[in-house]
């Protein structure tokens, strides 16, 4: 039973302090506007007992401004729940001032401390200058005058001290209230500023990391279809070859737009942030896809390339991105590959983890390049044939590898080759799109 009466008073309350609040208002309005409601509703009830105290003790002049109070503040919420939030401040305001005003200078009850917190109050719920202006300065003026100016007790005998007291005390717990409150709010605006620069920051670097991708995963092939174009164009091929190799052209051309497709689509998907989607996929079909992707310049540089894969391993993480990362360690296994070398593709499954190991035969790295390689301290080095890159994509590489519950790792010595290692939650099976 107590609980039923508690929640419903708790829910009349909480729909008497929003009254006039609609979720389409700026946020700084929705304060102001709930900081009245806060101030009116409690306001009644304590005006109603002063009057009632008034009304006993025969100061009925006072009484009669009390009254005044309430239907000021009552006129408040009705107007505040029609949407009308500019004429319900200026109607509580004006009263109030006028009340105060009156009570202060004939009945000397301390009531002049209110017009401070009116004056408060206005300079915390008004922006424009003129009506700011005017309203402190009306409030402002009315308080010296009370204090400068005090009237004979023209309308009654001046109350007890112990009313002024109770009225300086509410009046000063009124403004450390309201300047509480706003100052929670300012609190929360930065907390939110705070936030939503944090945030733009990441989708800036997110974003940034996209057009890395892009441009590493674009370059290569284009800078491939350019070698074969510019021997076409200074005639350093037949043309039987020419007619051989124009088809080829086209089918790359084609597997490269396809590739293309892929990676805008899944640079706009993460425009907003880079999101990681987890998915159950065969390893075959994902290293036939890159390697088709590489297919020219594996041809130019006649590296042999061998696949240990079985069909069945399959492990679970955003697709997309683990074709970045495979895309940048084969593009370095490409690229730091002697001509007619060899590249081994393999993988093993270890309990509920699936390795990818793509082992070259190329130039190797020392200790020094081993430490930096996964930090934005890396050089970019160039490959065998002149090949250059940014030194971006193993950064990235390492980043997409740990969003995926993942690890990427490397093994190597100078002259020796590298080994780089990648290890992925194990999926569950799968049906493969095309048998390799």
């Amino acid at each position: 039973m107590w609980n039923s009466i508690f929640v419903r008073v708790a829910a009349a309350w909480n729909n008497t302090i929003n009254l006039g609040i609609d979720p389409s208002m700026p946020y700084i309005e929705a304060r102001r506007t709930k900081l009245l409601n806060l101030a009116a509703v409690p306001g009644i009830f304590l005006m109603f007992v002063y009057l009632v105290l008034n009304l006993f003790n025969r100061y009925y002049g006072l009484a009669m401004l009390n009254l005044l109070n309430i239907v000021s503040m009552t006129i408040l919420l009705v107007l505040h729940s029609r949407r009308m939030h500019l004429s319900a401040r200026l109607i509580v305001i004006s009263f109030s001032i006028v009340v105060y005003t009156i009570s202060g200078l004939y009945f000397h009850n301390g009531a002049e401390y209110y017009l401070l917190l009116i004056l408060i109050v206005v300079m915390l719920i008004y922006d424009r200058g003129w009506l700011l202006l005017c309203l402190v300065g009306l409030a402002g003026g009315c308080f010296v005058a009370v204090l400068l100016f005090p009237q004979p007790p023209l309308l009654g005998p001046p109350v007890s001290q112990y009313q002024v007291w109770s009225n300086i005390a509410v009046a000063i717990i009124c403004m450390m209230s309201y300047l509480g409150f706003f100052k929670r709010i300012q609190a929360d605006n930065l907390k939110s500023i705070e936030y939503q620069r944090q945030a733009l920051l990441a989708m800036n670097k997110d974003k940034e990391k996209l057009f890395s991708i892009l441009a590493h995963d674009i370059r290569s092939p284009l800078a491939t279809l350019e070698g074969l174009l510019t021997m076409f164009h200074e005639g350093l091929v037949d043309d039987r070859y020419m007619t051989e190799a124009t088809g080829i052209l086209s089918e790359k051309i084609t597997q490269f737009n396809r590739t293309l497709d892929n990676l805008l689509r899944w640079s706009t998907r993460n425009l907003q942030g880079i999101q990681t989607t987890p998915q159950d996929f065969g390893v075959l079909s994902l290293v036939q896809e890159v390697l088709d992707f590489f297919d020219l310049a594996i041809h130019q540089k006649k590296v042999v390339v061998k696949k240990r894969i079985l069909q069945g391993h399959t492990i679970r993480a955003d697709r997309d991105q683990v074709a970045v990362i495979f895309r940048n360690v084969f593009s370095n296994a490409l690229k730091f590959s002697k001509e007619g070398g060899e590249i081994i593709i393999a993988t093993e499954l270890d309990g509920d983890r699936v390795s990818i190991r793509i082992t070259d035969q190329g130039a190797g790295m020392s200790n020094r390049q081993l430490k930096s390689l996964f930090t934005s301290a890396q050089q970019p080095e160039y490959g065998t044939a002149g090949e250059r890159g940014f030194g971006l994509g193993l950064l990235l590489s390492h980043e997409f590898a740990m969003m995926n519950n993942g690890a990427i790792s490397v093994e190597s010595n100078p002259g020796m080759g590298t080994t780089f290692t990648l290890v992925f939650p194990k999926g569950e099976p799968v049906q493969e799109e095309e048998e390799f």
